[in-house]
């Protein structure tokens, strides 16, 4: 018996779709960065292309069995390649395709050495035709910060808050999710560790206080080394610290874009 492809009838209203696909499905697999590490996390998927105006639906179920046969492993420069094949699946002429995972990564602490693990959000997310091809990297990565302010007028110490600094880039293939994390870690008044033994909670503890920093003086840091990094094309950096004395976060954005 022939079933019936309704996708493939005609469609006479004459009006093109920018984007159909499926939205938030959840799927397994081993992040690959591009030293080889691999790290096991769950990332949510938006996948979807375009459609032309004289076809009525596009092939939903592709989508899903795209990802169950060939996303077991995901890198940066795989992710370009599972949304070309996407695209060429689903018979369009572009794809959009995004992820959002937890990265976790196995840090020392820094005079015990003791490991532990901390996450880091990651959001991929791309677009392919045969005329552009572009992929952009969103990771937030969780800092120390210490006020200046504080440092200077208090006799007995200064507040420090935990930030968030996210990092939207757009990259090509030859950089990793753990090179920007490094390159914004740096620049804090501190890093985070999941795991700390006394003589580590010293150590980060006098190294913030040593490095006190505005929200503004983190942006501007970070911006500093970003406009540096020849694989960074463009970028949005955004700061926020949570402030320790106030019921209020500290905001700093700033933005550039290399190829204009």
């Amino acid at each position: 018996m022939t079933i019936e492809d309704v996708q493939n009838h005609p469609d006479s209203r004459n009006m093109p779709i920018n984007k159909v696909g499926i939205k938030d499905i959840r799927h397994p697999f081993v992040f690959v960065d591009r030293d080889g590490h691999q790290r096991a996390t769950v990332g949510t998927f938006n996948m979807s292309v375009n459609l032309p105006h004289h076809q009525k639906g596009t092939h939903m179920s592709r989508f899903v069995a795209l990802l169950n046969e060939d996303c077991q492993q995901l890198s940066i420069k795989g992710f370009n390649a599972l949304l070309e094949k996407m695209t060429h699946t689903l018979e369009a002429e572009t794809g959009y395709l995004t992820t959002e995972f937890l990265y976790f990564v196995n840090k020392s602490a820094p005079i015990t050495g003791v490991k532990s693990l901390l996450d880091y959000q990651i959001k991929l997310d791309g677009h392919w035709s045969k005329s552009d091809q572009k992929i952009k990297i969103t990771v937030v990565i969780p800092v120390t910060s210490l006020c200046p302010c504080s440092k200077k007028i208090s006799e007995y110490g200064a507040h420090n808050q935990r930030s968030h600094i996210t990092v939207t880039a757009e990259i090509g293939d030859n950089i990793c999710a753990e090179d920007i994390i490094q390159l914004v870690e740096k620049q804090a008044s501190s890093e985070l560790f999941s795991l700390l033994k006394r003589p580590d909670e010293k150590y980060v503890t006098e190294l913030a206080y040593d490095n006190p920093k505005f929200v503004e003086d983190v942006v501007r840091d970070i911006a500093s080394v970003l406009n540096d990094d020849q694989r960074i094309l463009a970028y949005t950096l955004e700061a926020e610290n949570f402030e320790s004395i106030h019921n209020h976060s500290a905001y700093a954005v700033i933005e550039n874009n290399k190829l204009t």
